[in-house]
């Protein structure tokens, strides 16, 4: 959009700025020696002192031509581009001679005689002045220009092309501003002389100054401009009140810059007035009630003079930051207008002139309640915290705010007043106390409370805390004391917030905590009796739990627990507690938790060694005696629960870690060991339920450096113990929802407890780290002391199992059992070897290897016996007292389940996964599996067993898993093999026996040795000793299978072979046996 000619070079040229340096404004123009003015050429620096009158006139000229023009003006398009370029023309001819008025030199007249050019050039301001008036007379004001003519300040410009009207009214702009201007100078070339129009004087005996036009010209135009403001705020949506400026296009905009620039500047070397005074003496009767009619007619159209004083006041101190050429800055330059604030504020809420409103914002957020203490405390700050000019949070103010908050913020920054002192609280205070009365108080309703809260909060954020404060005590204290559930639940957050407050200012809050907690106490005594109604009990759950959530945002705001927040505690939570339902008593223990967790985030220093006051040291001390009298017992009477919650657990712990930090602050019947008091409690008891120990334990060993040590020394092994039994019982106790304990799903490193002892499950591999310290000890001593430990460890863990060998369910239960057993009976089979141990050995052995009964047992049996039968094989090894029953023990055990997992016909699948059979050939041979396979080698009696073929299978795989060389142990199944060869003649049989043969006789005598392999001649001469005479031709026959594979052992049989033929043809007496020979 094209602009103002004058004020764009103004804004962009610096010449005002230059103006009001009283520095020549255009130095560039006019320097030549003549001058065109009017299609006239002039003598540059003489033509006003000598034409004077006749330059004006044709000013005057030009200026009706247009105005003509604007008459004739005609909506054909056709002459649009003529009549713009010849009123654009016009325009610029009036506007170059103000602009040369403006830089003509006049200086102040001598006395004395002078030259007659002297003498009009003295009269020059007197002329220049009469001039002036006569100009502001012919164009009038900006207000009675006609409705058509100021349409055109919002015209849509088609191109660059405009009508004669648009130029006509800029022209009036350019005017009034140049008017202004010249006068001004004419002052500061006058070096401040009174000028007076002398004609004009002698014809009317009226006084005409520069000084007088000036201020008369001044105030009509600030009129003229706030009335064009007023016409479009009345066209203004009310949620763009404030994106909507004042101004109806960018002229208008910088013309009041211009005057904003120009009155400050003034104001500052002339004395004279601010801006702001002039435009508190134009608005300030658009604020009195009842209205009086002004001659400046601003008050007959405007539907809402306050709301157009606070926008337009508003807007034209964000206009302050621009600077002299038009560009924003962040320095301030425009002084406050507080004053006429302050006046405004006092109107609008004025009770006689109704209450303060924004009226498009209607009553959306008014009823809106804060949540919380902290809420209502943020909510307070934020009205006493103005956002940046121009920010999102400013501009979006009239969107996002309701009345009542917009008037909070307006309150909050007239008290926040620099160097006002407290004037304008004085002045305040009454106002708002006033309103406040018994029968006020009791009509107001939950959303008026709020409302209610948040004013005194915001007045004790910017005012006298404590006076506010005690205010608002005898006020709530007027509140009917039947009042509903949901209305205390206001006055303890509004209660709640003020303690915020005062926490943040670091005063004591012991006054207000008091009031407030004997409320709270009151409340929870009614919310316990049994005679309450359910439904009533229901509705005191709303306060209360209110109370402990704001308490809880108090405690954690708090830097240092050191100003009185312990009154809060009272005994109230005594009786709350017992009362609650579980979903209210999650609520109470969760803020507990948050108690507690506050107490020790303390500095230690301040909690061991508070400073020197008595009253400092007692702080920690006055909070932790409160949580033990009134929440404790009411822990310690839940302990035993068959449903213990997670928070049960964790607000155990947390009194246990404030025993190790706090020792003397528990009660009498904890001490003299708190800490191992609370302890027994809640972790070490048998009777605790698990789910309760394994979320208890793992805090103590979080927390161990915490602790003091707690989890080392005598307490290792109840720890220790404790988590074995939850391990082992877990799936006896399930969650409520079903699943299992947590001891279940996590891995717990506890280097702590023992060295590299490691707990966790399924894996159980404790029992690996502690077997693995006993193996390595060598002095006496040392392994007596861990055996005992071991001991403690377990405690009775047959015990802890009993449930699911009696129920044979749940079957996860039994199998975890057997299985976690079986670890330790593998992993401590030398420890289980020890006298000390022996017995616990044998009871495992006789009650879940040996039961009367395997019905139900068949998979915990199968999964956990190769752990069992290897721990055996070496406990049976190394037992010195009683080595012998071990040994038994372990053959009954093979034998038992050897037979019990055959399948009844040959299953390579059954074979291959046989429990025996894996226990036997492990991955990384040990010697407990070659302990173990020779106890398995072992043939009872000389009858073939049944399912003879599944039993060669077995014996088969056997061979082939391990890698033995030993020829004693391999020749120990070489006998049966030999036998069955004889006896049977089931084909399978006698292949699986040919090839378990063929691998004895090949790892007993390699190729590489010369001689055959003693073990297997003594068998074989056995054998032939056994069955000569008897089986005869099968012994032979044997004997050829056998010299398939190794010669060198039948050749060794010869002679014994023949003497044995012979004895036996003797002993016939039936001469030579031709077929055997």
């Amino acid at each position: 959009m094209v602009i103002t000619y004058c004020c764009r070079a103004n804004l962009e040229l610096m010449v005002f700025h230059r103006l009001l340096l009283r520095l020549d404004p255009a130095p560039a123009d006019f320097e030549g020696d003549t001058v065109d003015i009017f299609g006239f050429s002039w003598v540059t620096e003489t033509a006003l002192v000598e034409s004077i009158k006749l330059v004006f006139g044709l000013f005057r000229q030009k200026l009706l031509k247009l105005e003509m023009l604007v008459q004739s003006c005609s909506h054909d398009f056709g002459q649009a581009s003529s009549l713009h370029y010849e009123s654009e023309d016009l325009r610029h001819q009036c506007v170059l001679f103000l602009q040369y008025v403006k830089v003509f030199p006049i200086c102040p007249s001598e006395e004395g005689s002078r030259h007659p050019y002297e003498e009009l050039e003295a009269q020059l301001p007197s002329a220049l002045l009469e001039e002036l008036f006569g100009v502001t007379l012919l164009i009038g004001r900006l207000k009675d220009i006609p409705a058509n003519i100021q349409n055109t300040f919002i015209m849509q410009h088609q191109g660059k092309l405009f009508p004669p009207s648009w130029h006509l009214l800029h022209l009036h702009l350019d005017i009034h501003w140049s008017v202004l201007e010249i006068l001004h100078l004419l002052g500061q070339k006058m070096h401040g002389q009174v000028v007076y129009a002398h004609q004009f004087v002698n014809l009317t005996g009226e006084n005409l100054t520069n000084n007088s036009l000036f201020e008369e010209n001044l105030c009509n135009l600030l009129s003229d401009l706030t009335g064009l403001a007023m016409v479009k705020y009345n066209k203004v949506l009310p949620t763009e009140a404030l994106t909507s400026h004042h101004y109806h296009c960018t002229c208008t905009k910088e013309l009041w810059i211009l005057l904003i620039h120009l009155l400050e500047h003034r104001s500052k070397v002339l004395h004279t007035q601010s801006f702001w005074t002039y435009i508190n003496t134009l608005l300030r009767p658009l604020t009195v009630r009842p209205l009086v009619e002004q001659s400046s007619g601003l008050a007959t159209h405007c539907k809402d003079l306050m709301g157009f004083t606070w926008w337009l006041v508003t807007h034209l101190a964000m206009l302050g930051e621009y600077n002299h050429n038009g560009a924003l800055q962040n320095e301030k330059k425009l002084e406050d207008n507080w004053s006429f604030v302050r006046e405004l504020l006092r109107s609008t809420c004025d009770p006689k002139s109704g209450s303060f409103t924004v009226p498009w914002l209607g009553i959306s957020g008014l009823g809106s309640m804060c949540k919380t203490p902290m809420a209502l405390f943020e909510k307070a700050q934020s009205c006493c915290s103005p956002f940046p000019l121009g920010s999102p949070g400013h501009t979006q103010l009239y969107r996002s705010a309701n009345s009542f908050h917009i008037f909070l913020r307006v309150l909050a920054l007239y008290l926040a007043q620099d160097n006002a002192g407290s004037a304008p609280w004085r002045q305040i205070k009454g106002r708002v106390y006033s309103k406040f009365h018994q029968r006020r108080m009791q009509e107001l309703s939950e959303a008026g409370l709020m409302n209610f809260l948040l004013l005194f909060v915001v007045l004790a954020r910017q005012a006298e805390l404590e006076d506010v404060a005690s205010r608002v005590c005898d006020l709530l204290g007027l509140l009917p004391p039947d009042s509903p559930p949901a209305q205390r639940s206001l006055v303890w957050r509004g209660q709640l917030a003020l303690i915020l407050l005062f926490q943040e200012r670091g005063l004591d809050v012991g006054a207000q905590a008091s009031w407030l907690a004997a409320s709270f106490s009151k409340t929870a005594r009614e919310f316990y009796l049994k005679t309450t109604e359910p439904s009533r009990r229901l509705a005191l759950w709303g306060p209360l739990g209110a109370y402990l959530e704001g308490v809880a945002e108090v405690f954690e705001s708090s830097p240092g627990l050191g100003l009185s927040e312990e009154k809060l505690l009272n005994e109230g939570f005594s009786l709350l507690l017992p009362a609650c339902r579980q979903s209210e008593l999650s609520s109470a223990l969760g803020f507990l938790q948050i108690m507690l967790r506050e107490l020790r985030s303390v500095p230690p220093d301040v909690r061991l060694h508070p400073p020197s006051t008595s009253a400092a040291k007692e702080r920690p001390l006055a909070i932790a005696a409160p949580l033990w009298a009134h929440f404790f017992p009411f822990l310690h009477s839940l302990r035993l629960s068959n449903t213990p919650t997670a928070q049960l657990a964790d607000a155990a712990a947390g009194f246990t870690l404030l025993a190790f930090d706090l020792p003397s602050s528990a009660p009498q019947d904890l001490q003299p060991n708190p800490a191992r008091s609370v302890m027994q409690c809640f972790g070490w008891d048998d009777m605790l339920h698990p789910l309760l120990v394994t979320r208890y334990l793992p805090h103590l060993l979080q927390n161990s450096s915490g602790c003091g040590g707690g989890v080392s020394g005598p307490s290792q092994a109840l720890y220790v113990r404790a988590w074995f039994r939850c391990v082992l019982q877990q799936h006896i106790h399930k969650n409520p929802d079903g699943t299992e304990s947590r001891a279940g799903k996590r891995t717990l490193d506890t280097p702590h407890l023992c060295p590299k002892f490691k707990l966790s499950k399924p894996g159980f591999s404790s029992g690996c780290a502690v077997g693995r310290v006993y193996s390595r000890l060598q002095i006496l001593s040392e392994r007596t002391e861990m055996a005992a430990r071991a001991l403690d460890y377990t405690g009775d863990i047959m015990k802890y199992i009993k449930p699911y060998l009696v129920n044979k369910s749940p079957q996860e239960g039994l199998l975890m059992a057997y299985w976690a057993v079986g670890c330790l009976v593998k992993h401590w089979s030398p420890l289980l070897a020890t006298s000390k141990a022996q017995q616990l050995l044998f009871n495992i052995v006789n009650t879940l290897l040996l039961p009367n009964s395997l019905s139900g047992l068949d998979k915990a049996l199968r999964d956990s016996l190769p752990l069992y039968l290897q721990g055996l094989s070496i406990a049976a090894s190394m037992s010195q007292s009683q080595g012998i029953y071990l040994k038994k023990q372990l053959r009954d055990v093979i034998s038992k389940y050897l037979d019990h997992f055959l399948p009844a016909t040959l299953s390579i699948g059954a074979v291959a996964n046989h429990p025996v059979l894996l226990a036997a050939c492990e991955a990384t041979p040990t010697p407990r599996g070659g302990a173990l396979r020779r106890s398995i080698l072992q043939f009872k009696g000389h009858a073939p067993p049944p399912r003879l073929t599944t039993v060669l299978a077995f014996l088969l795989e056997l061979l082939r898993r391990n890698i033995d060389s030993d020829p004693a142990l391999l020749t120990m199944p070489l006998h049966s093999l030999l036998r069955c060869l004889m006896l049977v003649n089931e084909p399978q049989v006698r292949k699986t026996s040919t090839e378990a043969l063929k691998l004895v006789v090949e790892r007993c005598s390699p190729s590489t040795r010369e001689a055959p392999c003693d073990q297997i001649i003594t068998v074989l001469r056995s054998f032939v000793e056994e069955n000569e005479g008897v089986y005869d031709r099968q012994v032979y026959s044997v004997l050829e299978t056998l010299a398939l594979l190794d010669q060198r052992v039948v050749l060794v049989l010869i002679p014994i072979l023949s003497l044995s033929l012979r004895n036996t043809e003797h002993k016939r007496g039936l001469g030579k046996n031709t077929t055997l020979r």
